[in-house]
């Protein structure tokens, strides 16, 4: 009789459990998305258009637009030569996301170059390092190697 009781408690609660699991976790029925996760760039770049010199205008149609995160994922790969391991630890994401990223990058780059579309830097989910732990984490970030003895706010 106790050992019914209690498993009827635990069956109990575990249903329970569920129900406000699919009251959090659902709006109006429907699934929620999952929460986009902010990788972490040293810094947003100045120039935010590239294109070829005999174009009229930089606010073209054809134009292709590359995330700053993009942009991040070829600067430390490539030129900062550091391999996808490192890049996703200091970007606070996963490896197959910056591979990914990577890719989808270089396409939009070769895609810019070959067919002579501008290459605009615009969007994405990113967050700029600006504390100590984060410039920890980047041995190589702008602001850390920029700094000359002041302390970053």
């Amino acid at each position: 009789m106790v050992l019914k009781f209690k498993e009827a408690i635990i069956e109990g609660i575990i249903i329970i459990r569920l129900k406000v699991n699919i009251l959090i976790y659902t709006r109006g029925g429907r699934k929620m998305p999952r929460p986009k996760k902010w990788r972490r760039v040293c810094k947003v770049p100045e120039i935010k258009a590239y294109g070829p010199v005999d174009r009229d205008s930089i606010d073209n149609l054809d134009s292709v637009i590359l995330t700053v995160e993009e942009l991040e994922t070829i600067r430390l790969i490539d030129l900062e030569g550091m391999n996808q391991v490192e890049c996703a630890e200091l970007m606070g994401v996963a490896r197959s996301t910056v591979q990914r990223i990577y890719n989808d990058a270089r396409k939009k780059i070769a895609k810019g170059i070959i067919e002579g579309r501008t290459l605009k830097i615009e969007g994405g989910n990113y967050k700029v390092c600006n504390t100590d732990l984060d410039m920890e984490r980047c041995n190589n970030c702008f602001r850390k190697r920029h700094r000359h003895g002041r302390k970053y706010d």
